[in-house]
């Protein structure tokens, strides 16, 4: 059995990981907490603050605190971070972004995280480009949250064609949250976005986002259980 610590970027992400990845690891005796990464903390009113990757610094001391804590054999630790908008103090930031191929990119920036954290029990994970990347493997399924919509989801299944949803790349304007808020300015990401993420299924998001079905089979071994594949 093994307890899988996961930080989160945001809520967003905290969500996603406790209500599709908590039940679908359980059959690999994998099973998970996740908490947003500490962003800061109100020591007069005894409050921590989570969620937003505002700079790497703070997100290595939370996830260090939590390595002490949690000293066991049995755990392991993770992360699901953002490719878009990373904090340029990230280990291996310029070295990274000077390639062009995202792959490449994510494999550097996850290589210096874990180099960095120095903990053999933990698993570094970036999203490419965004937690969106998901949504728009399967944008019809937004129709369950956004009623009346048809146009809009139309075109964002138009523009996604074929294309592996992970290379919709990282600009300002075009990153997959923007181009989903530009057809449904209501979007909620941390509402909507694991409603819909769960409803596309975890088969269909391993099929059309690589590094996510990449990651996610690293975690279904860590226990050494068969377990079922999807």
């Amino acid at each position: 059995m093994i307890r899988l610590h996961i930080t989160s970027e945001g809520p967003t992400e905290q969500i996603f990981a406790k209500k599709i990845l908590t039940p679908h690891l359980a059959g690999y005796n994998v099973f998970v907490d996740a908490r947003s990464v500490l962003t800061s903390k109100d020591k007069r009113a005894a409050k921590e603050y989570r969620g937003g990757l505002l700079n790497y610094e703070k997100a290595k001391k939370d996830i260090a605190a939590w390595l002490r804590e949690d000293h066991q054999e049995e755990c392991r630790f993770t992360t699901m971070f953002d490719l878009y908008a990373l904090p340029v103090d990230f280990p291996g930031y310029a070295e990274a972004y000077v390639q062009r191929d995202p792959y490449e990119r994510i494999k550097i920036l996850e290589e210096r995280m874990a180099a960095d954290i120095d903990d053999r029990r933990f698993v570094p994970y970036i999203q490419l480009h965004e937690f969106e990347a998901l949504i728009l493997a399967g944008p019809q399924h937004l129709s369950w949250e956004y009623l009346e919509h048809d146009t809009p989801i139309h075109n964002l299944i138009s523009m996604v064609g074929s294309q592996n949803p992970e290379l919709i790349n990282d600009g300002r304007e075009t990153a997959p949250s923007k181009r989903i808020l530009k057809e449904i300015p209501e979007y909620d990401k941390a509402t909507a976005g694991p409603a819909v993420a769960e409803r596309i299924g975890l088969p269909a998001l391993r099929a059309r986002c690589r590094h996510f079905h990449e990651w996610l089979s690293r975690l279904e071994q860590l226990a050494g259980a068969p377990g079922s594949q999807p």
